[in-house]
């Protein structure tokens, strides 16, 4: 994974020029100044129309008050520079941000399984939280791929795709068992075949809607929002099959199983 600043500590800078310039003569004003990392490898990132740009810096600001200066200095007196903001992240913080994070996320999936167990059975609670998972994997799984940033921002929506796929979900389980209810002989098989198919307009109406200003979100928020949008779009698709093909199996498996177990 790629961790932010949030994670990682550092300083970024948001940097507002009076006038067009480009990543190159950033970097190269960079370069020249002197310090204990080497500044042209700091990440630049344009803010799509506003001669706005970002740059993030591995730079401890406890340690590092003398550079973090002498960067703003040598912007201004390079560029027609409006506006400098400084965001920082000491070492110690992000550590206790990740930590925090995650384990925040580990919390949610916890509470969902006593919830779900206690709203239907452990097996449906199993099913539910295997398709979580799966769905924050997935997204991890891209965001590693393609070494995209991951802060604080992306643990919501990474939460956000735990809440949103949970839903899905807990839409067909909820089926399946009213349709136990009304039908008594019917096979298990047969009843979460129905339920699926009784919830998929539902289902797939839900994630298109949601896709489409997500896209949007993806398309035009720039840099600061594309790794929140682009993971509630992995969320959104891969929520939307696994509410139906992960969740399900499971719950289809378990009771087979324990059917199995009660005939003998």
């Amino acid at each position: 994974l790629n961790p932010g600043i949030d994670f990682s500590g550092g300083t970024e800078f948001t940097v507002k020029f009076g006038e067009p310039v480009t990543t190159a003569e950033v970097r190269s004003a960079l370069a020249e100044i002197s310090a204990p990392i080497d500044l042209s490898k700091s990440v630049i990132q344009n803010v799509a129309g506003k001669n706005t740009m970002v740059i993030t810096t591995q730079l401890d600001v406890e340690a590092n008050q003398s550079t973090i200066k002498a960067i703003e200095d040598t912007l201004r007196s390079k560029f027609k520079v409006e506006d400098v903001s400084r965001y920082s992240v000491g070492k110690q913080v992000s550590r206790e941000l990740a930590q925090k994070g995650w384990q925040a996320v580990l919390l949610a999936l916890v509470v969902i399984l006593i919830y779900v167990s206690w709203r239907f059975r452990l097996r449906y609670a199993v099913g539910a939280v295997a398709a979580l998972i799966h769905d924050v994997s997935i997204a991890l799984g891209v965001f590693a791929l393609f070494h995209i940033e991951v802060n604080l921002a992306t643990i919501g929506a990474f939460l956000t795709i735990v809440g949103y796929s949970l839903n899905d979900t807990i839409v067909i389980f909820d089926r399946i068992r009213e349709n136990l209810k009304i039908d008594r002989k019917a096979s298990i098989f047969d009843i979460i075949n129905k339920s699926v198919n009784q919830s998929l307009s539902r289902t797939l109406n839900t994630s298109f809607t949601t896709f489409i200003p997500v896209f949007i979100m993806f398309l035009f928020g720039g840099s600061v929002l594309r790794g929140f949008a682009l993971a509630l779009l992995i969320g959104v698709v891969v929520g939307t099959y696994s509410s139906m093909y992960i969740a399900n199996p499971i719950v289809y498996a378990w009771t087979l199983k324990a059917g199995a177990k009660r005939s003998k």
